[in-house]
C-alpha cells in the first residue's frame, strides 16, 4: 500500500490552478475614499463659480481639499486597524489622491492665483504671458504628484537620500495629501480673494513649482505613522488634540497656513541640515593630498 502511494505524482505548486480574483471590496475604507473623491470633484465644481466678485467659492474649495486630506488619513489607518487592507483599495485610493490632490488643487491654483489677474503695468500681453506661465506650473504640480503616486506604488520599502532617525518613519519626498493642503491653506489664508498684485503672482508661481519639485524629491518628510493609536496615550495629548481643535475652528487661516508651510520648509531644513553635517563630518585629506610632491 506505501508503496502504491509512493508512485503516486504529487501536484507540485507551480501545478496548482491560479486563485480567482476577489472582486469584493471591503466597505468601511472604501467610504472614507470614496468620499475623498466626493471632496474633490465638490472643489472642482466650485473652482469653476468662483470669481473675484464672489470669491467664496474658491475658499469653499479650499476646505474641501482641506477635510480630503483627514479623510486621506483615515482610510489608511482605519484599513490597518480593522485588517481591511487590499489592493483594490489601495487602487481606488491613488486614484483619489489623482482627483482630489492633484487636479482639484492644481486647478484650484491656476483659477485662484493667475486666471483673476487684472491688467499689469497696462500691458495685456504681460498678464497673457503670467497665465500662461501659471497654466505650465500648475500642470506641473500635477505630473509631479502623479509621479509622486505612482513611485509610491512601486516602491517597497522606501528610503530617503537624507535618512533621519532609525525609529521614525518618513516619506520619501513630500506626500501629495501635504502639497494639495500648502496650495489650500494659502488659499483659505487670503479667505479666497484672488491675486491681484505682480509680486504675489510670481511668489505663488514659485510656491507651486516648489511643492511639486518637493513630491517628486527623494527628501524626508515626517509620517506621522510610528504614532499607534491603539496604545495607551498619555492625558496630556487629548488636552493638546483639543487646543489644536479648538485652534482649528477660531483661527484657522492662521493656523493651517502656518502647519502647511512648515510641513513642506521641515523637508528642506532636514536636507540642508544632513548636507552640512555630511560636509562638517569629511574625512580629512591624506598626507599625499596635503603635501603634493613639487
Amino acid at each position: 500500500m506505501d508503496r502504491q502511494l509512493a508512485q503516486i505524482p504529487r501536484r507540485r505548486k507551480e501545478d496548482k490552478p491560479p486563485k480567482r480574483l476577489r472582486k469584493g471590496m471591503y466597505i468601511l475604507p472604501s467610504l472614507f475614499t470614496t468620499a475623498n473623491i466626493a471632496l474633490g470633484y465638490y472643489a472642482i465644481l466650485q473652482v469653476t463659480h468662483g470669481t473675484p466678485q464672489d470669491p467664496s467659492h474658491f475658499d469653499n474649495a479650499a476646505k474641501a481639499i482641506g477635510f480630503a486630506v483627514l479623510f486621506d488619513g483615515l482610510d489608511g489607518r482605519i484599513a490597518r486597524m480593522t485588517h481591511t487592507s487590499s489592493d483594490f483599495g489601495r487602487e481606488l485610493d491613488s486614484l483619489a489622491d489623482v482627483i482630489t490632490f492633484g487636479v482639484a488643487p492644481a486647478l484650484l491654483g491656476w483659477m485662484w492665483g493667475f486666471r483673476q489677474l487684472p491688467t499689469f503695468l497696462g500691458s495685456s500681453e504681460l498678464t497673457g504671458k503670467l497665465i500662461q506661465l501659471g497654466a505650465v506650473a500648475s500642470f506641473f504640480f500635477v505630473i509631479a504628484g502623479a509621479s509622486r503616486l505612482a513611485r509610491f506604488n512601486i516602491t517597497i520599502n522606501p528610503q530617503p537620500s537624507n535618512p533621519g532617525r532609525p525609529g521614525k518613519k518618513y516619506f520619501v519626498g513630500m506626500p501629495i495629501p501635504a502639497a494639495a493642503g500648502v496650495i489650500a491653506a494659502v488659499v483659505h489664508f487670503s479667505g479666497g480673494d484672488p491675486i491681484n498684485s505682480l509680486w504675489a503672482c510670481l511668489t505663488w508661481m514659485l510656491i507651486m513649482i516648489a511643492a511639486g519639485y518637493l513630491m517628486v524629491s527623494t527628501w524626508r518628510f515626517y509620517s506621522f505613522k510610528d504614532i499607534d493609536l491603539r496604545a495607551r496615550q498619555p492625558f496630556r495629548l487629548m488636552v493638546v488634540l483639543g487646543l489644536l481643535f479648538a485652534g482649528i475652528w477660531f483661527f484657522s487661516q492662521w493656523l493651517l497656513f502656518l502647519t502647511a508651510l512648515a510641513y513642506m520648509v521641515s523637508g528642506v531644513i532636514w536636507r540642508l541640515q544632513w548636507i552640512f553635517r555630511r560636509k562638517g563630518n569629511s574625512p580629512p585629506p591624506s598626507y599625499r593630498e596635503a603635501s603634493p610632491i613639487s
